[in-house]
């Protein structure tokens, strides 16, 4: 079964030569060979200032590339993020970036009855592909995985999205290209499999 697919890139170099574009085309690759629709969203490439104050995230209408961003997403039945691991959690590029599109009345919206409030991302799936210069084991075991827990429940869970898979890429500066290869070949099979 065909499945509508965003790919959120973000990394904040948007030179594109790191190993996070890469297994973002490579997922990319994956999921069109296997006849699933592909939207891109390129973080580093689009125009949006870091909100300051609870006014301008209640308030302020988002940019254009924001809203842009928005509609793929609520296109998606599946949201696959790419980005590098920093100082333990997203890319502050990244964050800025949630914050602008994941406002309040985009993932959270009063019913008619006003009994309850509504999840328009409900529904939809995820999966985190991050990479960092540390084992991801010990990322795991010793911090717990603390930046991507946060990221899956704060974010992602509070708007609906369930269930959030994780692949964790480790030390990525010593991987040599057989290694790299490898975990470019696990991607695409999770692109042409939608997870």
């Amino acid at each position: 079964m065909s499945r509508n697919i965003a790919v959120i890139q973000g990394h904040p170099d948007p030179q594109g030569h790191h190993f996070c574009h890469a297994l973002a085309q490579t997922y990319i690759e994956g999921a069109k060979q296997a006849g699933h629709l592909v939207r891109e969203i390129n973080v580093a490439r689009l125009e949006f200032p870091l909100l300051r104050n609870i006014a301008e995230y209640r308030d302020k209408f988002p940019p254009a590339d924001i809203v842009e961003a928005q509609e793929k997403i609520n296109w998606a039945d599946h949201l696959v993020f790419v980005y590098p691991l920093w100082l333990g959690s997203v890319p502050a590029l990244l964050k800025g970036f949630l914050e602008q599109a994941f406002r309040e009345d985009f993932i959270v919206v009063d019913r008619e009855d006003h009994r309850q409030r509504a999840k328009p991302l409900q529904g939809k799936s995820a999966r985190l592909v991050v990479t960092m210069g540390m084992p991801a084991w010990w990322y795991r075991l010793y911090f717990g995985a603390y930046g991507t827990k946060s990221f899956e429940r704060s974010v992602l869970a509070f708007a609906g999205i369930a269930p959030v898979r994780q692949t964790l890429i480790g030390s990525v500066e010593s991987r040599g290209s057989a290694s790299r290869g490898r975990w470019l070949l696990r991607v695409q099979q999770l692109g042409g499999d939608a997870r």
